[in-house]
């Protein structure tokens, strides 16, 4: 087992992720919107901490986390993919690739968001109808292989959101580059997402967008069926506070170097005895600290699941607490039609 190198490769993100406060932008969180762009479509990246750029697989669903990461190995592939969220909230999707000539691959998304059914009231109270709030997102991706070890990709995507009578439209896209080395098994990836802004606002008022930058590493240990992964997220600012109960029973911000260095990391590691199975845990820092703060504990900032491909088929669970209301499940359904049509 070759640990040496990968202690090397894991120290040199680490500094890069620690000079981080020396080039981030002090802006303030702010207001923002269209928080459905931010939620796991991938059942294994959803296992994975929520959130993952540099994993390199044959599953078209990561390619909406890192366009980058699509490629002709992809081609002829479909997938559904499904979360039950909290409060009756239910996401859900289909997607399709297809290589371009001979270094290129495309690939069409929907997404859907439906939360459910909800009361409709004047301003005295009396309930006079209900309403369903909804999101769709419609993708079209395109990724190019620069070199053997080099991929770029791109992600449009088109947000309509509709909220009672408040409807929004925007329109945002993804910027992926990808590294990754077939003999070392080392992958690097940058990811620019949801650059743009709104095309019909839901009033007059002006929303900040969710853009964000994002820096991926991933290495599978020589010989060894286990591969590392961390991922530095929410790179547009340094500052990520957050409150927390002390030992006196009040509320205390934290603010330190320390705190606002791993609530910008998501760790995953996963276990693939073979490229059929996997089995994956993640641990999202920021996460656990939110919902330590909403009062959940125990499993709060952990994430887990699993994948097995059967022929031209694959399936990957996952389970994760994105929010302090309950956990998630997160189920996905890939086909390759090439090898139905062979």
């Amino acid at each position: 087992m070759r640990v040496r190198p990968f202690i090397r490769y894991l120290r040199a993100f680490a500094v890069g992720v620690a000079l981080l406060p020396l080039c981030c932008m002090q802006a303030q969180e702010g207001k923002s919107s269209f928080d459905v762009l931010n939620l796991p479509v991938s059942s294994h990246i959803n296992a994975l901490g929520g959130n993952n750029i540099s994993i390199v697989e044959e599953d078209i669903t990561v390619m909406y986390h890192n366009p980058a990461l699509m490629g002709q190995e992809m081609s002829m592939q479909m997938a559904a993919n499904y979360m039950r969220y909290v409060a009756g909230i239910n996401l859900g999707g289909v997607s399709y690739a297809q290589a371009a000539r001979k270094h290129g691959t495309w690939a069409l998304g929907l997404q859907f968001a439906g939360y459910g059914t909800m009361k409709q009231t004047d301003a005295t109270g009396v309930i006079t109808g209900s309403f369903s709030p909804k999101d769709i997102l419609l993708s079209g991706l395109y990724a190019h292989d620069i070199t053997s070890s080099l991929r770029g990709g791109i992600q449009a995507k088109l947000l309509y959101s509709s909220y009672e009578s408040y409807t929004a439209l925007a329109m945002f896209f993804d910027l992926g580059i990808n590294y990754y080395h077939v003999e070392k098994e080392l992958s690097l990836s940058l990811v620019v997402k949801n650059l743009g802004g709104q095309l019909k606002k839901y009033d007059t008022e002006n929303i900040a967008m969710p853009w964000d930058i994002q820096l991926g590493f991933s290495k599978t240990l020589h010989n060894v069926p286990f591969r590392f992964s961390i991922t530095a997220q929410h790179l547009t600012r340094w500052h990520l506070p957050f409150e927390k109960v002390n030992d006196a029973g009040e509320l205390e911000v934290k603010d330190n170097f320390a705190s606002n260095l791993f609530r910008h990391l998501v760790f995953g590691v996963d276990y693939i005895p073979s490229r059929n199975f996997y089995l994956a845990v993640g641990y999202d820092y920021k996460r656990k600290s939110d919902m330590t703060t909403a009062g959940r504990r125990i499993l709060s900032g952990f994430t887990a699941g699993a994948g097995v491909r059967v022929k031209m088929f694959g399936i990957g669970v996952s389970m994760a607490q994105h929010h302090a209301n309950g956990f998630t499940f997160m189920t996905n359904i890939t086909a390759d039609i090439s090898q139905f049509l062979r």
